[in-house]
């Protein structure tokens, strides 16, 4: 790209409005139900993932063992537990096709808000749609609960600020029963202005959560479900560990990059996650930085940036959390723009956004992209940044002399 260019588009970024809120609104829209339309025109092949997701539902009810194959039902198989059967009722109670386009709404629509209610300026929210954009689409094309689950963090850390705790902890406790690693929210504690609350909202949330799937089923069958989901989260894991051996669609992830790279299949998750969370946690720990402001923003994007690089989980769809955690990062930048800053959001378009569509060549994506998880590469280096950034604001300020 050349460089007047790149000074056209960055000038738009830094000095205009870059462009309407009522377009990127109809852009934003249009392109979820465009993707959602486009899978379910292929058939319920299209959709498999949202009939595993309507599976839950009917098993909780049918009390039949979540994590077996149906291949009469869908192609796949199930990792949720008995608690994601609760925000996939609403939908899974409809015909499949309507259950399905309004699942895929649902999920644009929830990302959309949490967004808008980011304590940012104008200016930057539209800046953050147009960067998320076409990750919030990739994931709605594979009909994936991702785009409603980066809100759940957003609206726990948004009503976490604004000191409504016994909301914020239920996107929390959501986060938790639901895709597991929600866990990670517990970091937004530390901004709450009543702990004591926050702690006792928390295990109110989780006590109904895991309780309210008996009222359509029964207290025996809920009890082994969650015994079962822990299972099927170990037997997961190493699957995604073992995939990485031919490249597989999984573990796009910092260590999945290790692995396939240097084609080492030790025990590298726990080490590594242990070395990031010790340099995720330690500034946080000081209450000076848990009133700044940039700290706050920063965290948040720490938040969703890592639930997704150090998870051998982790999967194209999956990687709308992280980018929402980049766009943060970069409208958190001052203005103008470095070079570093232009060039990091240029690899994170080319290698993490863009890397799943035509635009990239298959012959790179396959045997490079993929081959060697890079798709995780722009987001690593990000966090890296972020958590220097966090490290930067927890030292101590040396008095001039």
């Amino acid at each position: 790209m050349s460089s007047k260019l790149e000074k056209i588009i960055f000038h738009k970024w830094e000095t205009a409005k870059f462009g309407s809120v009522y377009l990127i609104y109809c852009i934003w829209f249009l392109l979820a139900a465009f993707a959602v339309i486009a899978e379910m025109s292929r058939g319920l092949t299209g959709i498999d993932n949202y009939l595993i997701f309507e599976g839950v539902f009917k098993h909780v009810v049918q009390e039949k063992y979540l994590f077996s194959y149906y291949p009469d039902e869908y192609v796949s198989f199930n990792n949720y537990g008995p608690a994601f059967s609760l925000v996939i009722a609403p939908f899974a109670l409809l015909p499949t096709y309507i259950g399905c386009f309004l699942w895929a709404m649902a999920n644009a629509a929830a990302l959309f808000i949490a967004l808008k209610m980011l304590p940012v300026e104008e200016k930057q929210k539209i800046i953050l749609y147009w960067i998320v954009l076409i990750e919030m689409m990739t994931s709605i094309h594979s009909v994936q609960f991702n785009p409603m689950f980066t809100a759940f963090f957003i609206f726990t850390f948004v009503f976490t600020l604004r000191g409504k705790d016994w909301i914020a902890t239920l996107f929390i406790a959501l986060g938790i029963l639901t895709k597991l690693y929600g866990i990670a929210g517990l970091a937004f504690f530390f901004f709450s202005k009543n702990k004591i609350q926050f702690i006792l909202s928390l295990l109110v949330w989780l006590t109904i959560i895991v309780a309210a799937p008996i009222l359509y089923s029964s207290y025996n069958y809920i009890v082994q479900s969650y015994e079962d989901w822990y299972y099927q989260i170990i037997r997961r894991n190493q699957q995604n560990i073992d995939n990485s051996r031919t490249a597989g669609m999984q573990d796009i992830s910092v260590p999945g990059m290790i692995r396939r790279i240097f084609k080492y299949y030790g025990p590298i998750d726990f080490p590594i996650i242990a070395v990031a969370g010790i340099l995720f946690g330690i500034p946080l720990l000081k209450r000076q930085n848990q009133d700044h402001p940039d700290f706050k923003l920063n965290y948040l994007a720490l938040v969703l940036i890592s639930v997704v690089i150090f998870s051998s989980a982790a999967e194209s769809p999956t990687f709308v959390i992280a980018v929402t955690g980049a766009a943060l990062w970069f409208i958190s930048q001052q203005q103008p723009f470095t070079t570093k800053t232009k060039a990091t959001l240029w690899l994170l378009f080319l290698m993490t956004i863009l890397s799943p569509t035509d635009l990239i060549p298959p012959y790179i994506r396959i045997n490079f992209i993929l081959a060697y998880s890079l798709k995780a590469l722009p987001c690593f280096i990000i966090w890296c940044w972020l958590i220097i950034s966090c490290w930067k604001i927890h030292l101590p300020k040396i008095p001039a002399k």
